[in-house]
C-alpha cells in the first residue's frame, strides 16, 4: 500500500522550514543541517541538495534591499563610516542568518515538487 500525501505548498514548508511531502516533519537538526529523512512520513532528503542556492539568493536580493537603504543613509545624514559599520554590519549578518534557513527550505521544497533528483544531474 503506497501513502497517500497532499502536495504541499512549497512556500508554506519553507517558511515553517517543514518536510516537502508531508509538511509536518522537521527538516533541520541544527541551524543548516538537514536531517536524513522526516521523522513523521520517513521521507528521505539524502536526494534533496539545494548546495549554495540559498546564500545566492540572500546575496542579490538582501542587498538589493540593504544597498539602497545605505546609500539613503550616507547621502541624507553624511555619518562618519564607523556609524555604517555599527548599524549595517549586524543587520546584513543577522539578517542572511535568518533569511537562510527559509530559503534553504524552500529550494528544498521547490526540488521536491518538481521532482528534481540530486542524481539527476551530471557533474
Amino acid at each position: 500500500m503506497v501513502d497517500y500525501y497532499p502536495q504541499q505548498s512549497s512556500i508554506k514548508t519553507g517558511l515553517r522550514c517543514a518536510c516537502p511531502r508531508c509538511g509536518q516533519g522537521k527538516l533541520f537538526t541544527g541551524i543548516l543541517t538537514i536531517r536524513e529523512k522526516c521523522t513523521v512520513c520517513d521521507f528521505d532528503f539524502g536526494r534533496l541538495n539545494a548546495d549554495d542556492g540559498a546564500a545566492f539568493f540572500i546575496i542579490v536580493l538582501y542587498s538589493a534591499i540593504i544597498l539602497p537603504l545605505a546609500a539613503w543613509f550616507q547621502f541624507a545624514l553624511d555619518p562618519p563610516i564607523w556609524v555604517h559599520l555599527v548599524i549595517w554590519l549586524p543587520i546584513i549578518v543577522f539578517g542572511a542568518i535568518l533569511l537562510m534557513r527559509p530559503f534553504k527550505a524552500w529550494l528544498l521544497a521547490q526540488q521536491f515538487k518538481h521532482n528534481v533528483d540530486d542524481a539527476d544531474f551530471t557533474r
